[in-house]
């Protein structure tokens, strides 16, 4: 375990960063499409899953898209992964065709409460780390576990001192 703060090996990730790795996403999941070459439904994770799965739906024109929360998180500590809020079921199945995206698999806590529900699932994510990298089928950039990511809607632009002064 190192002493460092989160944001000494953060990897800050900007909204158009997050488009350019998403779109890839979109990309490689065109690849793998099911029989027929389209998927039935997107499912985003909420909350960190939702622009990546709305910009994956965008580029394969999925059209069908809903939602899982998993809470597994408390500020920056993990805890038990439990769902709040689940999608249609009757739409979803065992997940047979459908997409299910998120910006992040870290432990794989929250993906293994995810995969319980849609065993059929195809998971992506935009970023993976290497301790959850087994419980997704596509992503787009490996971090190393140590690594925090800063997302986009986790920042708030503000001004900072030059370093030797004004």
């Amino acid at each position: 375990m190192t002493d460092r703060l989160p944001h000494e090996k953060g990897f800050h990730v900007s909204w158009d960063q997050l488009h350019r790795d998403a779109r890839a996403l979109a990309w490689r999941l065109q690849d793998v499409a099911p029989a027929g070459g389209e998927w039935r439904a997107v499912i985003a994770i909420t909350r960190g899953g939702m622009a990546p799965a709305m910009i994956v739906a965008r580029e394969l024109d999925i059209r069908t898209v809903d939602t899982i929360s998993v809470k597994s998180y408390n500020h920056q500590t993990q805890s038990e992964a439990q769902v709040i809020k689940s999608p249609d079921m009757d739409l979803v199945g065992d997940g047979e065709g459908v997409l299910i995206v998120d910006d992040l698999v870290d432990t794989g806590r929250t993906l293994k409460v995810v995969r319980e529900w849609m065993p059929k699932a195809h998971v992506a994510t935009v970023y993976a780390k290497p301790m959850g990298r087994d419980m997704v089928d596509t992503f787009v950039t490996e971090v190393s576990q140590d690594t925090w990511i800063f997302f986009p809607w986790d920042m708030a632009l503000q001004y900072v001192e030059p370093y030797r002064g004004a």
